[in-house]
């Protein structure tokens, strides 16, 4: 007999949300690490905030939200709040009750702009590093340098001259999406700036490739498990990978009294590795030779050693945190304009990461 298909406008449950979670959902590995490192920044949390005044989203539930659309490769905030509304296990990730209802995205927008200016996704981080630290993850001995570009939320047609007098006037008759032809047209970051983002910057990744409108993100990883341990964002520009690479090896706690850096050849140059030396580390740099390089600035009294080659094979653990970011994280094209947002993205996403390595391996069996 076919059953009918009677439609109903009303449900009543008395099952709670605490347990239509499974047991072994990953989320509940997530949240209990969460957790303690919410309650840890609570005192920032606190100082951002005024005493008096209608209370806003609470930060706690605000990261927990970044954190699901971290991890499930949502692409806005508006679409966020859309799940918010109708998912379970969102509700419970981020503490809202089914019938609690769900934010507005522009007051979302605003309330994460309070966390941008406090500076809380580098506190966010540091507090998941620490939770590595408890558990014996990290090294503080070796790591990884590498950097990769971003694809900024701005078009190639909005790269512009700075000087208004030069630019085509737009007779197309189509305002929004005017047809631009900048062919055979020399444009570069001194006399051409994006409109839509000043902040980012003519590049590409090497010789022969189309150029992109973006961000440089660089990342420092230990070597013991892949954990991002600093990270830097920038305008692209010659030297802008290898000064990010410097400035974050100083932010390192220094207390190991030998250091290694590995790095791709890309950074084999003189400047970077007397630079890396001068901040107390040993430059397991890849060696950069060919027909108009015949030396590099890593010779046989550091590539000699079994850690150098150590180094060269760990090196290439950084290659999935930027996977993980652009594939599952979003960062392949950016969805925020502005250095101070791709910043802060940046950062959580790869808190974000180091969160499910860390789930990974606390539950990962021991060797016997």
């Amino acid at each position: 007999m076919r059953g009918a298909d009677q439609p109903q406008s009303t449900m009543f449950s008395y099952v709670s949300i605490e347990d239509r979670i499974p047991a072994d959902h990953p989320l509940r590995a997530m949240h209990a690490l969460v957790q303690p490192i919410l309650r840890a920044l609570s005192p920032r949390f606190a100082a951002l905030y005024s005493a008096m005044g209608h209370p806003s989203i609470p930060p706690e539930r605000l990261l927990r939200a970044l954190l699901l659309q971290a991890l499930y490769t949502i692409r806005s905030e508006r679409q966020l709040m859309e799940q918010l509304d109708y998912n379970l296990l969102f509700r419970w990730f981020v503490g809202l009750n089914p019938d609690d209802p769900i934010w507005v995205p522009t007051v979302f927008c605003k309330n994460r702009e309070r966390l941008m200016d406090g500076g809380i996704a580098d506190a966010f981080l540091q507090e998941v590093l620490q939770v590595a630290e408890t558990h014996g993850l990290l090294s503080h001995e070796h790591f990884t340098v590498d950097g990769t570009l971003l694809d900024a939320w701005a078009s190639q047609k909005s790269v512009q001259p700075k000087d208004p007098a030069a630019r085509t006037p737009r007779d197309d008759g189509d305002p929004k999406n005017p047809t631009v032809n900048f062919r055979q047209q020399r444009r570069t970051n001194e006399t051409h700036q994006s409109t839509t983002d000043p902040d980012a910057r003519l590049a590409r990744k090497s010789s022969g490739t189309a150029s992109i409108v973006g961000y440089l993100g660089s990342v420092l990883m230990d070597n013991r498990h892949g954990l991002i341990v600093a990270m830097d964002v920038r305008a692209p520009g010659y030297e802008s990978e290898r000064d990010a690479a410097l400035e974050m090896l100083t932010t390192v706690d220094p207390r190991a009294r030998r250091r290694t850096l590995g790095a791709d050849k890309g950074y084999d140059t003189p400047a970077f590795v007397e630079g890396v030396r001068a901040a107390g580390a040993t430059p397991h740099v890849a060696q950069n030779i060919h027909a108009r390089k015949p030396r590099s600035a890593v010779d046989d009294r550091t590539t000699r050693h079994d850690g150098y080659a150590v180094s060269q094979q760990k090196r290439k653990l950084v290659e999935e945190s930027f996977g993980w970011g652009k594939v599952v994280g979003g960062l392949r094209k950016l969805r925020h304009r502005g250095q101070r947002r791709v910043d802060f993205v940046f950062r959580f996403v790869h808190a974000a990461y180091n969160l499910v390595r860390i789930r990974t391996l606390i539950r990962r069996p021991a060797a016997t």
